[in-house]
């Protein structure tokens, strides 16, 4: 059964259509922002603020240019800021001598409205002037929507008042200052209890905010992640604050502002930071998977868990919206719309961003380890083929489908170059039009305040000065309202609002088309344009969007790369299909005996009666110079290669298939070699990806060695477990390992302690007498000397870093010892490159100008050779690896006791080594784990050399045998060398620590070295072990020595207990 839930569809579609899911909810949340700032300009926040009563009346009317007024003994006296009205008498003024009936009586509807019997009470006009009798409760149906209706029925608008004229820009400062002069107010007059409340409300919120910028940068992100929550929140609120208006609900903006921050304190930001976790923790920038699908499984796992919460949430909120507690309704009305359109933005606009954010965090992993292998020395061109080949690989229907990055307009995939004109014309369009915007600003009317005005606009605007509440220009209202009202009662005297007559028009609009409003089609679409172009017509508006388009523009950019790499990876395989076409069409020749190479003689020989096989000698030649080799047969090309023609080194360059290549030139070696087996051998050279090999791994290919890989474990390091890959022709190692393994696990597993980084370069330069050479050894070991060399250094290279500087003096010799740390790679190429840079800055930028670089490398390093140095100063990565043994265990697993192990590591592998002068060489056989993880790891086998200097040592704690070893010169990586080769990669997927950290360079290959020393740890453990109980010799001979396997014995192997077999059965027969 089809699951029912819509939430992955609903997050499938926003991640794999990400840009048009936040173009279009952009432009939604646009749309609700201008319709907020046309209701805002065209009604004047000030006269908003002074006349939505429900929030202020809560506040005894505490608004801007009010009077307060109390009936004492039948007169009206200044009442004191602490009462509380509970009337209020609002004023409407006209330029007409005397008050019109009509307008009165479109206004009383409105006053009225929900008015109890004396709730509303019209006070007998004063010339010009009107007065209606309204109480508190009521006052928040004063110029209502209804109320506008009837207005503009009866033929009148508001208008500002006198000296009220507002620009364009200024009405919105206007505005805010209203509000904060409003809020001001509330202050002082509000108890000490409240402004201690409204603090600790919005301390709280803003912690709140700094709480979801720190969840966010431990999730890896550091402000985008964190602001788009923001964003999308705020996305909610104006669609929200829209759609509230719409359905004729008053938010006082005073009851928003001390409701805000509970609301944010209490709801919070978990849900996103719940889904963030989710999507992450199913993705990685190294991961195979299409993002797509890490979002959905996400969404898939914990939406119905976060719709859930949301839902309960807006239930508790909507029973405080049917409380009918004024203020709170509408409070809550808004909280529930605002969680209700925030639950959407999750799943669609933050959706998006988060899977946008994901795939520029692989495309910086792409330009991580391509400018990293630029570094170890790789040309661009095939460390950008080896970073491609390390992005997620999306089959072609997925591709298709997921065409976010080509095309805003469907499946088809368009061209680089079109998107980009297509963007350079829409943004030309728009600076286009807001400088003519600019341009003709100082040539348009201004918008009439009287009743001359073209857009009938209902607007109001009220004065910000207190009024003279006893003037004789008010005082028949308040003589009027006494007569109406008992003693004691507290009445606020509102400031008038002017109306001014306009002609009759079929419906008040805040278009300048006539028909706007007529509900078709096409004047709806001319409405909200209008109302788009006036508000984004706005000097300060249209300064943010062009400040938002630079932003698009630049991301757009920034993402055409990996528009570009999806192209390369499409154009693939259509040259295999054009290679396979060759292949086949041609038929397989034989090579012609060696002629001389004559002009007139055939490349090669007629097959089966074809008579369009063969082709000159001197026809191959010509094709070859015109550059089309690719038109060469296999055959063809081979006779060039053997004649001289093509050098057999530069096969991929000329034929421009690597494996083609490979091919042609084992038939040259195999022909031009004395046993000629090459070209028929069993030496395996299909299926592999020799473009990754190219200018980077080896040169003159001719295919590939397999070699058994095996795992050992699983075993426990630093708390987690791994299995250890490990390539080996010697029988019985990895089962041996494995033994190990089981062993300390059952002690709790291993511990490693990490502690140094760093690799060496060791060049010698040459002075021409001991003064020079020792004034530059103490300029090198002086502070100066390091500072100056260390940013010489470190200005070579992204990831290389100098450490230390060590110098020695041999006569006039100086040798300079480079210590530096280099990220996840191995980094001997980038230290060269470095050390290079500095010792010619030394010599042309320090003084040193008779210094003589006699080698970059002096063997002071020191590198692939045994050398004290490394084995004291340490190389690479310095790890010690720990393990305690219960001495059960030593007993049923190992076979052997804790004494008989402690005393065979001393006898063998501490004094033996010294009675033979070993240096690093306090160990059972080290080297074979380390050789065996380098070769199935892709570090460089030469490098073992080092590698592997250890000593083993263990001892008896209260009868348990508690084991180290420590290694100073673990010299690996996960980038680079091999590491780049695809079943080697596989086996650092296996691990964990593929490719350069996400987000702190050096950590994985850290980790490799931890993995290392621990399974050393394992290995050292077995062998020492099945030497103590005397099971070397049986052991071999039962499983590496058998005849079926090897005919005839190759030279000796590293002894191994025999119950280090894989199968149980097998090594309890050869334990018996």
């Amino acid at each position: 059964m089809k699951s029912l839930n819509p939430l992955p569809t609903i997050a499938s579609y926003s991640a794999q259509f990400p840009i048009h899911v936040i173009v279009f909810v952009a432009l939604l949340a646009s749309t609700a922002y201008f319709h907020l700032l046309d209701i805002a300009a065209t009604t004047r926040v000030t006269a908003w603020s002074a006349y939505n009563w429900r929030g202020v009346a809560r506040r005894d009317f505490a608004g801007l240019g009010q009077a307060k007024v109390v009936l004492q003994n039948g007169e009206w006296v200044q009442a004191t800021e602490t009462e509380t009205s509970q009337y209020a008498i609002a004023l409407a003024t006209t330029p007409y001598a005397v008050f019109p009936p009509a307008l009165e009586s479109a206004l009383m509807p409105s006053a009225c409205l929900s008015a109890s019997s004396n709730g509303c009470t019209p006070l007998p006009p004063s010339g010009s002037l009107s007065g209606f009798l309204i109480e508190s409760a009521t006052a928040n149906e004063w110029l209502n929507p209804a109320m506008r209706r009837a207005l503009h029925d009866a033929g009148f608008t508001i208008a500002p008042a006198a000296g009220t004229s507002e620009g364009s820009v200024w009405w919105i400062g206007r505005a805010v200052y209203d509000v904060a002069a409003k809020i001001r107010q509330l202050i002082e007059k509000a108890d000490r209890v409240d402004i201690i409340i409204m603090t600790i409300g919005y301390l709280a919120m803003h912690l709140t905010f700094v709480s979801l910028f720190l969840n966010m940068r431990t999730l890896g992100s550091n402000f985008w992640l964190g602001a788009t929550v923001l964003t999308s929140s705020t996305f909610a609120f104006l669609c929200a604050l829209c759609t509230v208006h719409q359905l004729g609900i008053a938010i006082d903006p005073v009851s928003l502002s001390e409701g805000l921050p509970f609301l944010v304190i209490t709801v919070g930001f978990e849900k996103p930071i719940l889904l963030t976790k989710a999507v992450l923790k199913g993705s990685s920038s190294n991961s195979p998977r299409a993002i797509r699908e890490d979002v959905v499984d996400a969404v898939r796992a914990k939406g119905l868990l976060i719709v859930r919460d949301y839902a309960v949430e807006i239930l508790v909120l909507s029973l405080g919206a049917l409380s009918g507690v004024p203020g709170l309704k509408q409070f809550c009305f808004l909280a529930a719309w605002i969680l209700g359109f925030d639950c959407l933005m999750l799943f669609t606009f933050y959706t998006a961003v988060l899977a946008v954010k994901l795939e520029i965090t692989r495309i910086k992993r792409h330009t991580t380890i391509r400018k990293a292998l630029e570094e170890e020395g790789m040309s661009y061109k095939a460390a950008e083929k080896v970073a491609m080949a390390n992005d997620p690989q999306v089959n072609k229907e997925e591709r298709e489908r997921s065409f976010g990055w080509l095309s805003l307009f469907g499946g088809r995939k368009v061209r680089d170059e079109s998107v980009t004109r297509f963007k350079l014309v829409m943004v030309s369009g728009f600076v286009l039009i807001n400088f003519l915007n600019v341009c003709t600003m100082p040539f348009r009317p201004a918008v009439p305040a009287t009743a001359a005005a073209v857009n009938p606009i209902v607007t109001a605007a009220a004065a910000n000065v207190p009024i003279d509440v006893f003037s004789v220009k008010y005082k028949p209202f308040l003589d009027a309202a006494a007569k109406l009202l008992s003693e004691g009662s507290i009445v606020t005297m509102l400031p008038p609002i002017h109306f001014s007559p306009i002609s009759a028009a079929p419906l008040p609009s805040t278009s300048a088309y006539p028909n706007a409003g007529n509900g078709t089609v096409e004047n709806l679409v001319l409405g909200f344009l209008e109302s788009w172009t006036r508000s984004v017509g706005d000097p300060i508006m249209s300064k943010w969007i062009v400040v938002v388009l630079a932003i698009s523009v630049g991301l757009n950019a920034y993402l055409f790369n990996a528009a570009r790499w999806i192209q390369v990876r499409e154009q693939k395989p259509k040259v295999v299909e054009k290679i396979v076409e060759v292949i086949r069409t041609v038929p397989v020749p034989r090579i012609v005996a060696d002629d001389g190479g004559r002009a007139d003689s055939p490349c090669v020989e007629e097959v089966n009666g074809d008579a369009s096989a063969p082709r000159s000698f001197d026809e191959c030649v010509e094709i070859l110079k015109a550059g089309n080799a690719k038109k060469l047969s296999d055959e063809e090309a081979v006779i060039l290669a053997l004649k001289g023609k093509i050098p057999g080194y530069a096969l991929e360059k000329i034929l421009a298939d690597p494996f083609r290549a490979v091919k042609i030139r084992r038939a040259m070696v195999s022909r031009n070699s004395n046993t000629k087996t090459l070209e028929d051998s069993l030496l395996p050279y299909q299926d592999y990806d020799y473009a990754r090999v190219l200018g980077a791994c080896c040169e003159n290919v001719i295919g590939y060695l397999p070699l058994p890989l095996g795992v050992a474990g699983p075993l426990i390091i630093d708390g987690k477990s791994y299995y250890i890959p490990m390539a080996t022709t010697e029988g019985v190692l990895v089962a041996s390992t494995g033994r190990g393994c089981k062993a300390i696990n059952a002690g709790g597993g291993a511990i490693t302690v990490l502690t140094q980084d760093m690799m060496s370069r060791g060049p010698c330069v040459a002075f021409p007498n001991l003064a020079r050479a020792g004034a530059a050894k103490i300029w090198l070991d002086s502070e100066e000397g390091q500072k100056a060399m260390k940013k010489a250094f470190d200005s070579t290279s992204r990831f290389a870093r100098l450490k230390q500087l060590k110098t020695a003096l041999a006569g006039t010799t100086l040798y300079i010892r480079f210590g530096t740390s280099t990220g996840d790679a191995m980094g001997m190429n980038m230290i060269s490159k470095g050390t290079e840079f500095a010792l010619r800055f030394m010599k042309e930028e320090c003084g040193f100008y008779d210094m003589d670089v006699v080698s970059v490398s002096g063997n002071y390093c020191t590198d692939k050779k045994p050398a004290a140095i490394n084995w004291i100063e340490g190389r690479g990565k310095s790890v010690v690896a720990e393990a305690i043994i219960p001495g059960q265990v030593v007993r049923d697993v190992l076979k052997s006791s804790v004494d008989a192990l402690v005393e065979l590591n001393i006898t063998k592998n501490l004094v033996g080594s010294a009675m033979a002068g070993s240096v690093g060489g306090f160990n059972a056989h080290a080297a074979n784990i380390v050789a065996a993880v380098f070769l199935a790891t892709g570090q460089d086998p030469a490098q073992v050399v080092e590698s592997a200097n250890c000593i083993t040592l263990m001892k008896n704690v209260d009868g348990n045998l508690h084991m180290t070893v420590s290694m100073p010169s673990i010299e690996c990586g996960t980038i680079g060398g091999g590491t780049i080769l695809d079943p080697q990669g596989a086996m650092l997927d296996l691990l964990g620590v593929r490719g350069p950290h996400p987000e702190v360079p050096g950590t994985n290959a850290k980790q490799l070295a931890r993995i290392i020393a621990a399974a050393v740890l394992a290995g050292e453990l077995s062998l020492c072990s099945a030497l103590a109980a005397g099971h070397l010799v049986k052991a071999h001979m039962a499983h590496n020595r058998s005849a079926a396997n090897t005919p005839a014995p190759s030279g000796t192997a590293t002894p191994v207990h025999p119950l280090s077999a894989l199968t149980p059965a097998s090594a309890e027969s050869a334990r018996k």
